[in-house]
């Protein structure tokens, strides 16, 4: 077996998420724990308490997504000590949980990184307001011709028949209503806090810079594939421009996961909550092996035998 992990992006969090594996697994609720007091508050609390809206908050849900799937990792490393990935990569602010299971740097650094993109990213929706829309099926060309057309950015190439626009409000729905007018039957307007992965975000990532250059980033021990490029980086300065770029970028994800299957990964193990990323595999490389580490039940079950 040759395992690609990869980790869960924005979007798939809910409240309570994580709270089972904090009380079956030490290394789950040492991760927890860690991260309350990293923040200087109770990160854990409003995971697992809530309320809904303060987790769905940028500031707060970066860094909960990563915290969760960090401990799904440690619970995973827990059961499976002998597993090691392959090659890694995560959608968005997964790509730091990628970076940390790759030994690229400790779960504290990416922790710290992402309260500050959290902070930086929350900033850029209130003084750059946005909105995104899914554009399931149809031709890719013809929705980056209407991106063009009307001044808009793809986000997210998430897999075959799915792309994510991004922007101002007013020219998502322009590029919406053009795409309806050409055909597309299924565009749909996301509620998000804002334009992610747009030029709107831009001076996030520009901001985002000094952080990290401060912060201690190591090669890793196995590739990780970036969003912005869908390549590993040649070194740590190559890691922190990915993780710059990627702030107002596309999510080239389609590309990291075929590289992946291409290089050789048969079983693709996900990290966090929900199970969007093994979806998307399924929608892309059908034929590969999944498992979900989202919960204590999911770890339970999983084997990890070559089949």
């Amino acid at each position: 077996m040759k395992a690609f992990f990869a980790f869960a992006g924005q979007g798939a969090q809910t409240v309570g998420m994580g709270r089972d594996l904090a009380e079956s697994s030490a290394a789950a609720a040492a991760c927890f724990q860690r991260a309350d007091e990293i923040c200087g508050f109770s990160l854990s609390s409003i995971i697992f308490q809530g309320p809904d809206e303060e987790l769905t908050r940028t500031r707060f849900c970066q860094p909960a997504i990563y915290t969760m799937s960090c401990a799904a990792l440690a619970a995973f490393r827990e059961k499976f000590p002998g597993v090691k990935p392959v090659s890694c990569a995560g959608l968005s602010l997964g790509e730091y949980g990628a970076l940390h299971a790759a030994g690229a740097f400790s779960f504290e650094t990416g922790l710290k990184l992402l309260l500050k993109r959290a902070e930086l990213m929350e900033a850029a929706c209130s003084a750059h307001p946005g909105t995104m829309a899914t554009v399931l099926g149809g031709d890719p060309a013809v929705i980056e011709a209407v991106c063009k057309e009307v001044d808009l950015d793809v986000a997210n190439y998430n897999c075959p028949g799915q792309i994510v626009l991004s922007g101002e409000a007013a020219k998502v729905e322009s590029a919406v209503a053009k795409l309806k007018e050409q055909g597309f039957r299924k565009v749909i307007l996301l509620k998000v806090a804002g334009a992610f992965h747009s030029r709107l975000m831009a001076d996030a990532g520009a901001a985002l810079v000094p952080a990290l250059e401060a912060a201690e980033i190591r090669m890793p021990e196995v590739p990780v594939y970036h969003n912005f490029s869908a390549e590993p980086a040649a070194d740590p300065a190559g890691i922190r421009s990915a993780l710059a770029a990627q702030v107002a970028g596309s999510v080239r994800w389609e590309a990291c996961f075929r590289k992946a299957v291409a290089a050789g990964a048969d079983t693709i193990v996900e990290f966090g909550p929900g199970t969007v990323l093994t979806g998307l595999a399924r929608r892309t490389v059908p034929e590969i092996r999944y498992v979900n580490i989202n919960s204590a039940s999911a770890l339970a079950e999983a084997t990890m035998e070559d089949k």
